[in-house]
């Protein structure tokens, strides 16, 4: 039963990863706020995540 629950609950991290998201800005500051170490920066035009440090 454990083990169902396990795979249940990781499924839903890959599908919310896996699913791409277009954001269109122009600065920094038209991106989504993220929770830290994931950062926002607005690079050719769209938003796109990083680990903060990790860049």
């Amino acid at each position: 039963m454990f083990v169902y629950v396990l795979i249940i609950f990781l499924s839903l991290f890959l599908i919310e990863a896996s699913i791409k998201t277009k954001i269109a800005c122009v600065t920094d500051n038209d991106c989504p706020r993220a929770i830290k170490p994931v950062v926002m920066w607005c690079i050719n035009n769209y938003c796109h995540y990083y680990l903060y440090g990790y860049q």
